[in-house]
């Protein structure tokens, strides 16, 4: 079998996800416990996906799910609560997410300080090849249909949810920025509210150069297990293939990259253009006017500052509100904070916690 064959390291973590974070889950600062702060319940669940079923990586139909429940809920067995969807970044999962965000104690933490008790939900959208992109693909499966409807369908039907798109918020960070920033678009009908966190892959990339020892190790997988040796970035090239490129006639990967045929050259390239949210946000500005609430934010030593302010510029050429930041710090740098202190305080303004409109 003959791979495919431009595709730069350097320029597969530029297309990919972000140049300054680490390759996997990275320590973050924690920030102080908050006094009188009341302990929530945590359940891992697994949640069966028909949308992931079939799929040609051979990735779980039967995904991981973190449900944190706050602290009144088995007290209050009556009560129902807004639904806030966490999505995780690349190479990592919803509970490693939940350690660099050190949750529970920021979600504790939070409703300790003023914001409004809700339900968080942190799924797992990990794959053969590390991430999602919370796209759908005969590939790797649909994981935007994961999210926006096999996931919110089994929450609504087993917890005390306030079933309605106002009482629903999404955010994401990095690759679960991007899914944040692409699922609100196409689906608002289901979310009130929406959060993008250093969001990734908002615009079109070239496949770059390429190099000898690249070329050798792309030739070298027979078989999607040897593809588990791969460095991190090629990792991260085969998950965006994966998800934007895929080709079912194409063993033992089944996706497309980037090849010296010109004519596949291009078009493989154009399939990834059209999954860039700044590509087709004009698309869904009637959905995006919809939103109660969109927020933006990025760190000043951010290599994905640039797309996300042209996201907030988008948004605001076409007069739909939303608040953008720009605070001091890198990809991952006080993320726990941001999510105790701007995050959820942000959902408990903007969702409804109106039981009656149920």
């Amino acid at each position: 079998m003959r791979m495919m064959s431009v595709a730069s390291a350097v320029a597969l973590t530029m297309a990919m996800v972000m140049t300054d974070a680490a390759p996997a889950q990275v320590g973050t600062e924690q920030p102080a416990v908050v006094a009188g702060a009341k302990p929530v319940k945590l359940e891992h669940i697994a949640v069966h996906s028909p949308a992931v079923a079939g799929n040609l990586e051979g990735n779980s139909a039967d995904r991981t799910v973190v449900v944190v429940l706050p602290p009144s809920y088995a007290s209050s067995p009556k009560r129902r609560y807004p639904v806030l969807y966490a999505l995780h970044g690349y190479s990592i999962g919803a509970e490693q997410w939940m350690k660099e965000i050190h949750a529970p104690q920021t979600i504790e933490g939070a409703f300790a300080q003023g914001a409004k008790e809700m339900i968080v939900v942190f799924p797992d959208s990990k794959t053969l090849h590390n991430g999602s992109m919370y796209s759908g693909s005969a590939t790797t499966g649909d994981f935007e249909a994961f999210v926006s409807r096999d996931l919110v369908r089994y929450v609504d039907a087993h917890y005390r949810t306030i079933a309605r798109r106002e009482s629903r918020g999404l955010v994401g960070h990095s690759m679960g920025g991007y899914g944040a920033t692409r699922i609100s678009m196409r689906h608002a009908d289901l979310y009130g509210a929406v959060y993008m966190m250093s969001p990734c892959c908002l615009s079109a990339r070239g496949a770059g150069p390429t190099d000898a020892k690249t070329l050798e190790q792309l030739a070298a997988i027979k078989t999607p297990a040897d593809a588990a040796n791969l460095p991190w970035a090629l990792h991260a090239q085969l998950a965006a293939a994966a998800a934007w490129s895929p080709n079912p006639k194409k063993p033992p990967l089944y996706l497309d990259l980037p090849g010296e045929d010109e004519a596949q050259r291009r078009e493989v390239l154009a399939k990834w253009a059209a999954n860039a949210p700044l590509s087709f946000l004009d698309q869904y500005v009637g959905n995006l006017r919809q939103y109660r609430a969109i927020a933006i934010d990025v760190g000043d030593k951010d290599s994905l500052k640039t797309d996300a302010e042209k996201l907030h510029q988008m948004l605001d050429s076409y007069s739909i509100a939303n608040s953008f930041e720009i605070y001091p710090g890198t990809h991952t740098s006080r993320t726990a904070f941001r999510f105790q202190d701007q995050v959820l305080p942000f959902f408990s303004r903007t969702l409804s916690f109106d039981e009656r409109a149920r």
